[in-house]
């Protein structure tokens, strides 16, 4: 099993995941063309792609969803807060599939393991993707942990997780102060400190990789995310790779 990423951030967002011939796309906050160009920098076409799997209905995360299937005829994955934000005519094509939080599923050679987590959307879900032998986290778009998180989250190979922003670069910045409300709110976003305080929790003796994600271009960078990361594990900064906005992040063995 392998990942990558074709760019992470409020910008957009969308994630590859690998196992044999199953490539699944989680979120695509994408244009259609951004998208063909981003998959085609990674080695990959849009006819590769076996499903999109969606953890929310914000546009970074959805945007891109609907065009590319349409036009590629990819099955999408998504619960039903989601879908309720998503055209009716659309959700009629037998191309989209429903997700019971509380229950894993399988596309082709990956079983995917949704958990619900607190943000301020409809239903919002992140995932474990595994092959059977190796086990991928992925933790964006919450404002807090929470014991389920943790225990899904615990004993993973790989971890990509949202390091969204620093707290003082955030309280001393230019966004409004509802914003800066919202964002840093138990349904907002991760900050650098949150993000570090979880992965204290978790066992992460089987951890082979760690990824910051969803880093924001305003209100964090990228070496005090690697950092707080970095002090939680007591390893090196160099040590934490990090997905960017534009150049996403190269594939990564897990398995």
């Amino acid at each position: 099993m392998r990942f990558a990423s074709l760019g992470s951030g409020s910008e957009g967002n969308a994630l590859l995941v690998q196992q044999g011939r199953t490539l699944v796309m989680l979120d695509n906050g994408f244009g259609l063309t951004e998208t063909e160009a981003r998959l085609a920098r990674l080695g990959v076409t849009p006819a590769d792609v076996t499903a999109i799997v969606v953890t929310h209905e914000h546009s970074d995360h959805i945007g891109g969803v609907a065009r590319f299937s349409r036009k590629h005829g990819t099955r999408v994955w998504l619960t039903h807060g989601t879908a309720r934000h998503v055209a009716p005519a659309s959700l009629l094509s037998d191309a989209y599939a429903f997700i019971d939080p509380q229950s894993d599923f399988r596309i082709g050679d990956l079983l995917v393991r949704p958990y619900l987590v607190p943000h301020d959307a409809s239903e919002p879900v992140q995932f474990v993707f595994s092959d059977g032998v190796a086990r991928l986290g992925v933790l964006t778009d919450t404002g807090c942990s929470t014991a389920h998180i943790e225990a899904s989250l615990s004993g993973v190979d790989a971890l990509v997780l949202e390091c969204n922003h620093d707290l003082d670069m955030l309280m001393a910045g230019p966004y409004p102060a509802g914003l800066k409300k919202r964002v840093s709110g138990r349904f907002g976003h991760l900050d650098n400190q949150s993000a570090a305080a979880l992965l204290k929790k978790l066992d992460c003796t089987r951890l082979r990789h760690v990824v910051a994600a969803h880093l924001s271009k305003q209100n964090n960078r990228r070496e005090l995310a690697t950092g707080a990361l970095a002090d939680a594990l007591g390893c090196g900064m160099d040590w934490i790779a990090v997905a960017e906005q534009d150049s996403g992040l190269d594939w990564r063995d897990v398995s």
